[in-house]
């Protein structure tokens, strides 16, 4: 029976995993590799890195299975900029990574002359250090790296097109719809933008062919595997997320609970107006074409339980929260806004800070714990009021993944104060499952993305708190919210 080789390159580990026909995972091997932060709001990696990290990963996989996989998918950290020489394939420099706020004061220059409406309304994005075009202005302002890039020497990508074009020696320079839509440079559902690629100053001469994300691209190098293998799908990280666990019909969401969380809304055929503070995105369909989504970002999820752990010493580990949580009745009357780095989605206040409301002679190690708890569960819920709010589109589940959905307390706080269905999948590392899908799919290993999912299990948490009870707890963490907004946008006088 068929298997599917999954590789999954993210910002500090590159992983292959192998996925049965059957739905089984088969094995895995990860390899982590240098971070790299030559100066404050600085982030980069070296591309070979991520490349040989990879396909190491993939080779000692392969070799302890003995698998001879149909196919290959790619999933990838997103917004990520590599620049190399197509002909000899040696980056031109470090990639700069999604992190990096390197290019902070040009995007607030471009906000101050009035671009953002335009950016907005073709890409779905907001003007964000984030994204790939700001990035990749900075890389071509050396005179002479920009005529190379015009004279149509050097290829840029995302790291999907970055793996492709060293896995077929050089013979492709791809990328998929997910990845285009967040370089800032793509109009979405369409192609890449002349206008946005005129107000960055990038050459089209540099920029990958867009591809589907299920579909044979091409083959890899027969030296690198022993073989030739396809390339069957690619897809962003968090949009692979979205197909791995089935949301590929409107309304249908997922959300991923790690350091931060991102929550993602599939939307349907056409590109959706996003509303304020959170961004429209391309993503795949139950068929593997193009569809779209609604996207919004929380800062701070897990990292909550890892300060409440390393910085103020109330837990042992993380893990103890959970028992902590069910050792108190309720909250009593504690919130937690973890606005450390600021608030993202929907707010997008930079200059929010954590903040504690609520705090009596009562108050005790267990309701900060639980108030830490419920902070991931209320930020979630505000990004799917705001995603649905004036829409026809209605949540009928959340499915779920990321380490922190292993404390059963929080997945069913999570059902309550949404009022719908959480569920939880056997295997709760999605993005490689939704890579396995795409290329299986293109190879016909999977008739479809339902036939894939289909073959997974889940756990399911159904609301158990009333409509009155949900109401009390978001008037209070709507209340805690605003008194961090207060703080980060209040006169000192």
């Amino acid at each position: 029976m068929p298997s599917i080789l999954a590789l999954d390159q993210g910002t500090t580990s590159s992983r292959a995993v192998l996925i049965h026909e059957d739905g089984t995972v088969l094995g895995q091997v990860q390899y982590e590799f240098a971070q790299h932060f030559p100066s404050p709001g600085h982030v980069e990696h070296d591309p070979r890195d991520l490349y040989h990290t990879t396909i190491e990963a993939a080779r000692e996989l392969l070799a302890k299975t003995g698998e001879k996989p149909a196919a290959i998918g790619i999933t990838n950290q997103r917004e990520t900029t590599v620049v190399w020489d197509r002909r000899s394939l040696e980056p031109i420099g470090p990639a700069i990574v999604w992190q990096d706020r390197r290019t902070t004061e040009r995007c607030a220059a471009l906000k101050a002359a009035g671009v953002e409406p335009l950016v907005r309304s073709r890409t779905g994005l907001v003007l964000d250090p984030y994204f790939s075009a700001t990035k990749l202005e900075w890389m071509l302002r050396d005179p002479a790296i920009r005529r190379r890039a015009e004279a149509g020497e050097l290829a840029f990508g995302t790291v999907d097109s970055w793996l492709v074009a060293r896995l077929t020696g050089g013979r492709l320079h791809v990328t998929d719809p997910t990845n285009a839509s967040r370089t800032m440079l793509y109009s979405l559902g369409r192609s890449w933008d002349a206008e946005l690629l005129q107000l960055f100053g990038i050459p089209a001469a540099v920029l990958p062919e867009i591809r589907p994300s299920s579909g044979v691209v091409g083959e890899t190098e027969p030296g690198l595997f022993g073989r030739p293998i396809p390339i069957g799908g690619i897809a962003g990280d968090q949009q692979a997320a979205l197909v791995g666990q089935g949301c590929v019909r409107p309304g249908m969401a997922k959300n991923t609970y790690g350091t931060g969380a991102f929550l993602l809304l599939y939307a349907g055929a056409e590109p959706p107006a996003p509303p304020p503070g959170l961004l429209a995105t391309a993503a795949v369909d139950a068929t593997g074409g193009t569809g779209f989504a609604l996207e919004g970002s929380v800062f701070i999820a897990g990292a909550v339980m890892q300060w409440l752990r390393d910085g103020l010493g109330l837990l042992a580990t993380a893990a103890e929260s959970e028992a902590l949580a069910r050792s108190v009745p309720d909250n009593a009357g504690v919130y937690f806004v973890p606005a450390f780095v600021g608030l993202g989605s929907p707010h997008w206040e930079p200059d929010a800070r954590g903040t504690l409301t609520g705090l009596t002679r009562g108050t005790t190690r267990a309701h900060l714990a639980r108030a830490g708890l419920e902070s991931m569960a209320f930020s979630s819920r505000e990004l799917i009021a705001s995603m649905v709010a004036g829409t026809p589109l209605s949540l009928p589940v959340l499915r779920v993944d990321g380490g922190a959905t292993a404390n059963d307390w929080l997945m069913q706080f999570q059902a309550d104060v949404l009022g719908v269905p959480v569920e939880r999948p056997e295997y709760v590392e999605t993005t490689v499952l939704g890579a396995a899908a795409l290329a299986g799919l293109a190879v016909g290993v999977w008739s479809s993305i339902d036939e894939f999912v289909g073959t997974r299990r889940y756990r399911r948490f159904t609301p158990q708190a009333g409509a009155d009870q949900r109401a009390k707890w978001v008037r209070g963490w709507d209340r805690a919210v605003g008194a961090a907004l207060h703080w980060a946008r209040g006169s000192t006088g």
